[in-house]
């Protein structure tokens, strides 16, 4: 069962241009998700990608 944090790396409801940012981003979360075992760790390091992530596609929208 996935984290309940993966809904926010989704990105296909994204414009084309902010897909650009997200998607590589929700591809490394999906990655990490799959690999990692559950842990405080794994939920730490997923938080603080989805802020970086936030903060980047809020970059690109400038």
């Amino acid at each position: 069962m996935p984290s309940p944090i993966m809904k926010y790396f989704a990105y296909e409801h994204l414009s084309a241009h902010l897909q650009e940012v997200s998607k590589p981003i929700g591809e490394l979360a999906q990655q990490m998700e799959s690999n990692l075992p559950d842990g405080p760790e794994k939920s730490a390091g997923l938080r603080k990608l989805l802020e970086a992530k936030d903060a980047l596609v809020r970059a690109k929208l400038g």
